[in-house]
């Protein structure tokens, strides 16, 4: 984020602690003792804690289907995710990125899209040889719905995590305790050290994965586990893998005595009546649900021929179909009932899985030591690469690899599921997470910001690599009080996005102008040394100053630079009520209409959201 040090706030979003720096204070603390201390008694909801979310899903309120303006969302820009989600059924470049594909997006209890596109069953078989597949005949390929039931892939681990955070609240799992508490055969080679904390963040060292598939019994699949040791020191480094999660399938399953699956059903989907969310289907799912692989070597351990109804991960599927990490299975509809009981504070429809203070964490950033991997208890944190301008602070998501994605913005009580059968015949036509991004940034510019007079603002627009100045007319101060003063509103992607003030004598060469921002919420100035910010501005307009350089009788011109530099955009940049003024004078005002029609846009346009 540019500018200083000082406004560094702007990107936690508001006063206090942001997830960020709370996860900081939670790891210097000692995040166990933190973690007990923070989980208020059974009681507290009962007593008025929790806030308005929590006691409109304590009441009964459930999700809703109704209009975008219901949900507070701009309906050409809803639409417009659905859109952005059926351009992906064709050359992507060069293979469609799925067969079909399903997008819900939802704004408080609204559901505003459920769409689905596309064939859920297309490919009978692949030829790896000639990278061709062959299609059912037309009468026999299935259509996808918006009840079909997804392989989630990865988006397993998101209920692992739950189901470990329950057993924390209710005393008998520490965050900071090491594994081989629970799991004595934990250990060797370093492993003693790891930490549950380390398995829900990956940060344990462990590698990436590993074959549980080439063992043919449950013992030697454990023995490999075991036999497992970490690449480096367990809090060194972060990387992504299967085995954490796998690992801690093990555990809940020590500390509670029931396997994964009876937990997931008793204290996940049962309460929140997701009954079209499991492991290991039924065989009578098969028709509604969407097939995923043709799987064959070299691009496949197994080969299991189309997989459909039955898990896709090779490992998951060795497991028994129930495994930590892969293996649930589950509709759009389940999993946006799941994202209101999150953004409610683990509550819906009358019914509690988790308290408030234990789904704060779950969106709490425990990996500050790894700047762009921000991971909360299972959620991966503010990740542009597939949540697009979704992504702030506090937007909390995770994907699956069969093309599964969900994505929780607090910040605007908001949520978007694109489930897509991506690895539809082969896994070789896929790549990156395009449709998600593209999806994302719609869905984002769906969420109006609005200007507190209700009129248009002057907006830089959100096109990936996009840049344009405003530039107001040339200017004479009479004194060397003139300051400029505006409202500015900002998100862009921090290192490869920001908003710049510049001065200039004669329009040719431009220097950076400094200024000071305040919150209209209220707070503190913040300055901005290097006449440029960046990030995320907490979703609020905030009030900009900057002293002109020039003195009394010398012409200066000022104008806003916006720059996009990476694949990867946020919300936008806006600059509402420009007003350049002296003590006793009004130098420019784009409530006048001439000054107004002196400003020069190139990149710029107004819009009223």
């Amino acid at each position: 984020m540019g500018g200083s040090g000082t406004g560094s706030g702007a990107a936690g979003g508001g006063g206090g602690l942001s997830r960020r720096r709370l996860g900081a204070r939670l790891l210097a603390l000692g995040g166990v003792l933190v973690l007990h201390a923070a989980l208020p008694g059974p009681g507290a909801a009962a007593a008025g804690g929790g806030g308005a979310a929590e006691r409109r899903a304590l009441q009964g309120l459930r999700l809703r289907y109704g209009s975008a303006r219901q949900a507070g969302l701009l309906e050409r820009h809803l639409e417009g995710v659905a859109e952005e989600a059926r351009r992906f059924l064709g050359p992507s470049p060069e293979h469609p990125y799925y067969a079909g594909a399903v997008v819900l997006a939802g704004r408080g209890r609204t559901i505003a899209l459920h769409r689905a596109m596309g064939d859920a069953v297309r490919y009978a078989d692949y030829d790896g040889r000639t990278d061709r597949p062959r299609e059912f005949p037309a009468a026999e390929r299935i259509a996808m719905t918006e009840d079909t039931v997804f392989d989630l892939a990865s988006l397993s681990k998101l209920f692992t995590s739950l189901l470990a955070v329950q057993q924390m609240e209710r005393g008998r799992l520490e965050l900071e305790a090491p594994v081989d508490r629970y799991l004595p055969e934990f250990t060797g080679g370093g492993k003693e050290a790891v930490t549950v904390r380390q398995l829900l963040t990956h940060t344990s060292g462990l590698r990436s994965w590993a074959p549980f598939y080439q063992e043919p019994t449950r013992a030697g699949q454990l023995r490999l586990l075991w036999s497992v040791r970490p690449q480096d020191t367990p809090g060194t480094v972060y990387r992504y893998s299967d085995l954490n999660l796998i690992t801690l399938q093990l555990l809940l399953e020590r500390i509670t005595g029931r396997t994964l699956d009876v937990l997931l059903r008793e204290e996940i989907t049962g309460p929140l009546g997701m009954h079209r969310t499991r492991y290991n289907p039924p065989a009578s799912w098969r028709r509604v649900t969407a097939a995923t692989e043709v799987q064959r070597p070299p691009w496949s351990g197994l080969d299991r021929g189309l997989v459909w109804g039955e898990v896709h991960d090779e490992n998951a599927y060795a497991l028994g179909g129930v495994a930590g990490h892969a293996g649930v299975f589950g509709t759009a509809w389940d999993l946006a009932v799941l994202s209101r009981t999150l953004l409610d504070g683990g509550a819906y429809a009358g019914k509690r899985i988790l308290r408030p203070a234990s789904v704060e964490l779950l969106f709490t950033d425990f990996n500050t030591a790894f700047p762009g991997d921000d991971h909360g208890l299972g959620f991966e944190l503010y990740q542009h690469w597939y949540m697009g301008a979704m992504a702030t602070p506090h937007s909390a998501g995770h994907t699956g690899f069969t093309g599964t994605s969900l994505v929780l913005d607090p910040s605007t009580d908001s949520f978007l599921v694109l489930l897509g059968n991506s690895v539809h015949p082969v896994r070789t036509w896929r790549a990156g997470s395009a449709p998600r991004v593209a999806t994302g940034n719609r869905f984002a510019r769906a969420v109006p910001v609005r200007t507190r007079h209700g009129g248009p603002a002057w907006y830089s627009g959100m096109e990936t690599a996009g840049s344009g100045t405003l530039t107001l007319p040339p200017l004479t101060p009479g004194t060397a009080g003139a300051r400029l003063r505006c409202a500015v509103w900002w998100d862009t992607v921090p290192g490869a996005g920001a908003f710049h003030l510049e001065a200039s004598a004669d329009g040719l060469v431009w220097e950076p102008l400094p200024f000071t921002t305040v919150r209209s919420t209220g707070g503190s100035p913040e300055s901005w040394p290097a006449g440029s910010a960046g990030g995320w501005s907490g979703r609020v307009w905030h009030r900009l100053e900057a002293p002109l350089p020039a003195g009394a009788g010398q012409e200066v011109r000022l104008r806003f630079r916006h720059a996009a530099t990476g694949r990867y955009v946020g919300r936008g940049v806006y600059v509402d009520v420009l007003r350049v003024a002296e003590p006793g004078r009004l130098l420019f005002s784009e409530d006048r209409p001439a000054d107004a029609g002196r400003v020069e846009a190139v990149g710029w346009t107004r819009s009223t959201d």
